[in-house]
Parts: structure tokens; C-alpha cells; sequence
């Protein structure tokens, strides 16, 4: 990309597009085009085409789409289905039809075997089932991931790239009990605590459970690395991740020690565990010379800090 090259970053008010555009910014990229829901909506190919038309983008990173957590997900799956399938379509036919130089897809580990072998290559996708509780948005990220390749096998290009990051957390997350990630939700659930003096804080499941996290802001380096590296990608899906994991358990322990929580930590052993670990083997990626630089106790202080100054949930 030249700094003058046009880029644009899809989803650029939420947790990975703001990573985007800092991180564009600061390696002094200075065309970048956003657009929001209510001036662009991605679902509708109407409105897509003629964004695309009109604009020319060189380059597009689709950080846009609809996520959450286990509630979500389990009370609203074709919602997640739907929305994300309708959007990754709709902007890959416009991508391909306007010939961008190079579009970046995204993603999630949710999309491997629930009960895949550790750490989980890329090979291991669609060896087994996908755990329940994600279901319908996998298939969504699985049928983007499979539609990158095949655009690039049918039309002999290397346009589309597709990484799969892990479980990103940072400022601009989505910071609800309910609806969000679990990292995002219990930092919101112990400054809850916190500020109404509990003495004790329920949370789901047994907390035994291993998730790998990785910054926002690092995934959007990966991104970029991504692009200024294609002719060295394949046609094929990479996983980006730090390589190493921690229960949910210990996690829980480390927010509210950020958080300053001191109240008692139990586990409600009725509720769902999820997949009882996740951990990508990021190995392929980090060959080409790419690799994370934010500690998980440094981004959990960050994505704090930010929650704190901006009280959204």
C-alpha cells in the first residue's frame, strides 16, 4: 500500500476498525475512508455497489459485522447467521467487481472442532463439530473464509486474504454482561461489583475453560503485515494469536485484580462451560515475521483504562 493508497476500513467505530485506523494512521496512511451503519449498510448489496462505485477503494480490511457472547449467540443465532453472511457476500462481490488490489477477511477460532487437538492448526478446520453454542456464527465465518479461497481459485488472484485472529479484546470492545465477550463482560461485571460494594461476584460455568487473547491493536499489525506481504500468502486461511492461553479462571482473578475487586469469585456450575479450549497454533503466520507485542496484562490494563473514560456497555 502507498500512503496515499485508498483504504477502507469497514467497521471503523468498533474494536478491530478503531485498532485499524490507529494503527493506518500512525504508519502515516493518509486516505482512509469509513462510512457508518446509518450512512452505509453493509447488508444491503444496493447500497454497497454504489459505495464501491463511487469510491474506488484499493485496499478494504471488513472489520464490520455482529458478534457476542454465549447469550447472544444462543438466543439470537440467525441474527448472527444472516447479518454477517448478507455483509461478507454483498462486500466481496463488490471487491471482486471493482477490482480491489487486496480485501482482508476475518475470522474466529469459534470456527474449529469443538473438541479439536491443541494448539489448533489451520488443516484442522471442519474435522469435527463446532461447538453449539457459536454454531450459527461460525458457519458465517466458515462460508467467508471458503469464499476468499474460492474467488481466488476461479479467478487465478491472490485478493482475498482471510485471517483468523483469537478471542480480541481492547478499547472499543463492547463492555456487557450479557452480550458481550467474556473478557469485555468481566471486566464490566467486577467494576459493577466493585462500585456496589459486593461481596461476592457469580460467574458461569466451572471457570476451567482455556481462551488465548490477543490485543485488538495487534491484530490490526498482523493486518497490515498481511497486506504488504501477500505475495508471500497462500490461498488458504492463517490463524493470528499469541500462543499461549489461560483458564478462565485465572482470568477472572487477573481483571479483578486490574479492577481492584476484592470480593469472593464463585462459579455457577449449572451453566455452560463452551469449547473447553482454544488455542490457535499461529506458527504458519509467524514465519512469515510477524509477531504480537501486547502482554495480556498490559491489554487488560489498556482496555480498562479506556472503559473507565468511556462508561459505554
Amino acid at each position: 500500500m502507498d500512503k496515499d493508497s485508498r483504504i477502507y476500513v469497514a467497521g471503523h467505530t468498533g474494536l478491530l476498525g478503531s485498532a485499524l485506523i490507529k494503527k493506518l494512521e500512525e504508519k502515516g496512511f493518509r486516505n482512509i475512508i469509513t462510512r457508518t451503519h446509518e450512512e452505509l449498510d453493509l447488508a444491503r448489496y444496493d447500497e454497497v455497489n454504489v459505495f464501491f462505485a463511487r469510491n474506488k477503494p484499493e485496499y478494504v480490511f471488513l472489520a464490520a459485522g455482529v458478534t457476542g457472547g454465549i447469550v447472544a449467540n444462543t438466543t439470537s443465532p440467525y441474527y448472527y447467521l444472516h447479518v454477517n453472511i448478507a455483509i461478507q457476500d454483498n462486500v466481496f462481490e463488490a471487491a471482486h467487481k471493482y477490482e480491489v488490489k487486496h480485501l482482508i477477511f476475518y475470522g474466529s477460532s469459534c470456527i474449529y472442532p469443538k473438541y479439536s487437538k491443541q494448539p489448533i492448526k489451520e488443516e484442522y478446520l471442519l474435522a469435527g463439530e463446532i461447538e453449539e453454542t457459536s454454531e450459527a456464527y461460525a458457519v458465517a465465518k466458515i462460508a467467508g473464509i471458503r469464499a476468499c479461497k474460492a474467488y481466488n481459485t476461479q479467478y487465478n488472484i491472490n485478493r482475498f486474504i482471510a485471517l483468523v485472529p483469537n478471542s480480541m479484546y481492547g478499547p472499543n470492545d463492547h463492555f456487557d454482561n450479557n452480550n458481550s465477550h467474556v473478557l469485555s463482560a468481566l471486566i464490566s461485571k467486577f467494576q459493577i461489583a466493585k462500585e456496589n460494594k459486593a461481596e461476592e461476584t457469580v460467574l458461569w460455568g466451572s471457570g476451567n475453560p482455556r481462551r488465548e487473547f490477543i490485543f485488538s491493536e495487534d491484530v490490526a499489525e498482523a493486518s497490515i503485515f498481511a497486506v504488504e506481504h501477500s505475495e508471500r500468502l497462500e490461498n488458504k486461511h492463517y490463524n493470528v494469536g499469541t500462543g499461549i492461553d489461560v483458564s478462565i479462571k485465572d482470568l477472572a482473578h487477573m481483571i479483578a485484580f486490574v479492577v481492584e475487586y476484592n470480593g469472593k469469585i464463585s462459579w455457577d456450575l449449572d451453566m455452560p462451560d463452551g469449547a473447553p479450549r482454544k488455542l490457535l497454533n499461529s506458527s504458519e503466520f509467524e514465519s512469515l515475521g510477524w509477531k504480537h507485542s501486547v502482554p495480556l496484562e498490559t491489554g487488560l490494563r489498556l482496555a480498562y483504562q479506556w472503559f473507565l473514560k468511556n462508561n459505554t456497555s
